[in-house]
């Protein structure tokens, strides 16, 4: 039997089982059945069946030899690419332009330490498709260091041609600080310091960054752990001038980083720097003493610019929220009620009848403790003898602090024709995006913390990494925005607005994904995080034949709809064509 294939004029040919048998000399030809309504691939496969060959299933023919977790790395690094990343850190392709660029892309995939990260690259422990992608399966984690050397020697390069991309002449500039702890004792930059991450008694290194006015992040600067906040002004203006090339620019920072000092000493003295910040509570209460803020200013709004000769040349813009004022008034009744709790412990352990507390010294001790901790010393009066405690609150200067909840005052040098108080606030409460860069560098998504580099400049450059791997979240996050949970339309919340002073409205896209789970176009809505990792399940997979000898082949999984529209958001393919 064989199977034959008869021309059918113009129409598709017959596809025939026939046999043949030979009778007096002669072969005659016998149709069995007519095939032609047969797929392809089972006519192939009874061709196979009458050449007398075995069949074998797909699944029984192949093997897949290796499957590596493939869609995240491709959104990441296809990003990068994208963005022109790549060429901004090394204008040529090296050895530690990829080693670098991996180490940026690992920290959004999967923030390790530079051993596990080597590990994850080697073509004998590969975590993703990232070292075969970047060709750099048999790196080690010294090879690593090496890069970071090599990223850290090009830092100002390319901050500038970061800040040439996102800062304008006349922009908007905001720049805030923040700390990190340290393993170890053994770093020139670690240093005791106020620890903004509760680790009082390790050592820590201070980082500032500097962004654009969204809060895209154009230049970071590490400093030593216990270098105050206002002390890294005058570093950021020189940035901005001489290296940045920025005639004229807008600083905005908050009230404790731009200080009367540093204005007087860091800024005034460059023209065409202004700046947005606020004051603190003293300098507030002081304009109330001096009737240049009354509070009956708020009877009918809650905004409004005035003058004072304290600041001469600048604007002040005072406003006051219920919203923050309510919070204030119940966290200050917390840690009322708590520091009363803690220092009646303390009257107790003075009054039993066992082994009591005695000494003034030692029941100071005690207290101070109890102050310290909660910040409430201004408001209670206390009376420490040799065997007693005894306080209570303070309830007029509690009523004095509570008579300004919910205030603040922005300070400006921004002449009123270039910016309105509305305008000065808005910006001012920009600096919340700065503090979303330090929550995913920290906390999130980048894991920058805890910091082990012995070397001042090795750490520098991890910072450096962090920075540049959250620039690329940044632009991630805003064209993924759509289909997370992120706020799309951030306008239409600020429609929503009742004003500038009140609290932040989400848009009410927003808030119906926050909801429904679901986005617009129907599809579920995740977080960044979640959104990674269900990229991640599409896979690369090397197969080889186990019936011939072939070369190996490799595969990727199908996208889903949701993941395909994940990688057209982001304008990449998820093949790294």
């Amino acid at each position: 039997m064989y199977i034959d294939t008869v021309p059918n004029r113009k129409s598709p040919p017959a596809i025939l089982l026939r046999e043949a048998i030979r009778q007096g000399g002669k072969i005659h030809k016998r149709t069995l059945a007519n095939l032609s309504s047969w797929a392809p691939a089972q006519i192939e496969a009874l061709r196979t069946v009458l050449r007398g060959e075995s069949l074998v299933r797909a699944q029984d023919a192949f093997e897949t030899v290796r499957s590596l977790p493939h869609g995240h790395v491709a959104a990441v690094l296809g990003t990068v690419r994208r963005l022109g990343l790549e060429s901004l850190i090394g204008s040529k392709r090296s050895r530690q332009r990829d080693l670098a660029v991996a180490m940026i892309v690992a920290r959004l995939l999967e923030p390790r330490s530079k051993l596990a990260t080597a590990q994850g690259l080697d073509a004998d422990t590969p975590h993703s498709s990232l070292g075969e992608v970047l060709s750099l399966e048999h790196a080690d984690e010294d090879e690593l260091y090496e890069a970071m050397d090599w990223l850290r020697a090009r830092q100002d390069r390319i901050e500038k041609d970061l800040a040439k991309r996102h800062l304008l002449e006349g922009t908007l500039t905001l720049y805030d600080v923040t700390s990190s702890y340290f393993e170890g004792r053994h770093c020139p930059l670690a240093r005791l310091g106020h620890s903004r991450d509760g680790k009082n008694d390790k050592l820590q290194i201070v980082y500032g960054i500097l962004a654009n006015e969204e809060g895209c992040p154009v230049a970071v600067e590490v400093f030593e752990g216990n270098t105050g906040d206002p002390r890294t002004v005058a570093s950021q203006v020189r940035k901005l001038r001489e290296r940045f090339a920025l005639k004229r620019v807008v600083l905005v920072a908050d009230r404790g980083m731009i200080t009367s000092a540093r204005i007087r000493e860091d800024l005034k003295p460059h023209e065409g720097i202004e700046w947005i910040t606020a004051l603190r509570a003293p300098a507030i209460r002081k304009l109330v003493e001096a009737g240049v803020l009354q509070l009956g200013l708020f009877d009918e709004k809650d905004l409004a610019e005035i003058h004072s000769p304290d600041y001469p040349g600048e604007r002040l813009i005072v406003c006051k929220n219920p919203a923050l004022a309510e919070e204030r008034r119940r966290k200050r009744e917390d840690l009322l009620a708590a520091t009363e709790r803690e220092l009646a412990k303390i009257a107790a352990a003075t009054a039993r009848a066992r082994n009591p507390l005695k000494g003034e010294s030692r029941i100071a001790l005690r207290v101070g403790r109890v102050l310290g901790r909660f910040k409430m010393a201004k408001h209670f009066q206390l009376q420490i003898t040799q065997t007693s405690l005894h306080f209570e609150r303070d309830q007029t200067r509690i009523t004095d602090e509570a008579a300004l909840d919910g205030i603040y005052v922005i300070r400006t040098s921004v002449p009123s024709k270039a910016l309105s108080a509305e305008g000065a606030v808005r910006s001012y409460k920009h600096l919340s995006r700065i503090e979303r860069v330090f929550r995913s560098l920290k906390t999130v998504d980048l894991k920058v913390r805890p910091i082990h580099h012995r070397k001042a400049d090795r750490v520098r450059a991890h910072i450096l990494l962090c920075m540049l791997a959250y620039y690329v979240e940044w632009h991630m996050r805003k064209a993924l925005a759509p289909i997370l949970f992120d706020d799309h339309d951030p306008e239409a919340g600020e429609q929503r607005r009742r004003s500038v002073v009140a609290p932040a409205q989400r848009s009410t896209a927003a808030e119906m994904k926050a909801h429904t789970k679901r986005s617009e176009d129907g599809g579920p809505a995740e977080s960044f995080q979640s959104l990674l990792a269900d990229l991640a399940t599409i896979v690369k997979n090397r197969h080889r034949s186990k019936a011939v000898s072939a070369p190996e082949f490799e595969t990727i999984t199908t996208p889903t709809p949701h993941q395909q529209r994940a990688f057209e958001l982001l304008g990449v393919s998820y093949r790294l064509s």
